[in-house]
């Protein structure tokens, strides 16, 4: 199996094959397709977890520390 990676936009739910490409890609032939989405951030979930990170270490004492080397 070949593969091949371009970058497209999805318009009406389909996906254009670049001109270079389409000559490599024979009609009524299987594929096999992997779509990767880009990721948006949640600035949400970011503030979430920085502040959960913060208030579980504002609960941690230098005494605690004993524990670090087991």
């Amino acid at each position: 199996m070949k593969a091949v990676e371009f970058k497209a936009r999805i318009k009406n739910k389909l996906i254009r094959v670049p001109d270079n490409l389409s000559s490599e890609i024979s009609e009524n032939k299987d594929v096999r397709v992997i779509v990767l989405l880009e990721e948006i951030e949640n600035q949400d979930e970011n503030d979430f977890m920085t502040l959960s990170k913060e208030r579980f270490l504002a609960g941690y004492s230098d005494s605690d520390s004993i524990y670090d080397n087991y």
